[in-house]
C-alpha cells in the first residue's frame, strides 16, 4: 500500500467512500449524497489552499483519503487546521487510518502547523482510539449537536500540537 497525494482521477473513488460513510455512518453529519461536482469542487477548493489530499492506494484501488482545512476562517486560527480521514468500510482495521493520518501529520508539520484537530462522533470508537495512539488528546465534547438517524449526537473534539 502507498499513500500519495490524491490526483483527479481519483475523486470518483473518494466520492464513493465519502458517500458510504454519510449513508451508513455518523462518522459525516450528513444525510445528503454528494455529487462528483460537489466533491471535485472540494478537492479543486483544498489544492488552490494549499491543502493536502491524500489518498491510501492498493493494486491500483482507493482504500481510503484523508485531508486537512481551515479550522476557523480568521487569521489568529492560521496555525491550527481540522482533519478527516476515511477508509473504505471493506478496508478498515488494516492500519489504512494510521497511514493516512501519519502522512497527514507529516505534511502538517512540513506545512508549518501548530495544532491539528479532530471532530469525530463521540461514539466512533475506532477513530477516537486510532487518534489516542497518535497523540491526541480529547479536547471537549458537544453534546447533542448533530442528529442523524432519528437520534441526537455528540461531537468529540480532539487536538495534538504537532
Amino acid at each position: 500500500m502507498i499513500v500519495r497525494d490524491a490526483r483527479l482521477t481519483d475523486i470518483p473513488s473518494i466520492l464513493a467512500i465519502y458517500n458510504d460513510m454519510i449513508i451508513h455512518t455518523t462518522a459525516v453529519y450528513d444525510e445528503e449524497p454528494h455529487s462528483l461536482a460537489q466533491r471535485t469542487q472540494w478537492f479543486n477548493d483544498r489544492q488552490a489552499q494549499g491543502f493536502p489530499v491524500l489518498v491510501a492506494e492498493l493494486d491500483q484501488e482507493i482504500l481510503g483519503f484523508a485531508s486537512y482545512g481551515t479550522f476557523r476562517p480568521w487569521q489568529g486560527f492560521k496555525h491550527t487546521v481540522e482533519h478527516a480521514v476515511y477508509v473504505s468500510n471493506q478496508a478498515q482495521g488494516k492500519g489504512i487510518g494510521r497511514a493516512l493520518m501519519l502522512s497527514l501529520i507529516e505534511r502538517a508539520q512540513q506545512q508549518g502547523i501548530h495544532v491539528m484537530v479532530a471532530g469525530i462522533d463521540a461514539s466512533n470508537e475506532a477513530s477516537i482510539q486510532l487518534h489516542e495512539k497518535l497523540g491526541f488528546t480529547t479536547s471537549g465534547i458537544l453534546h447533542e449537536v448533530g442528529r442523524k438517524f432519528d437520534r441526537w449526537l455528540d461531537l468529540q473534539f480532539m487536538t495534538k500540537r504537532l
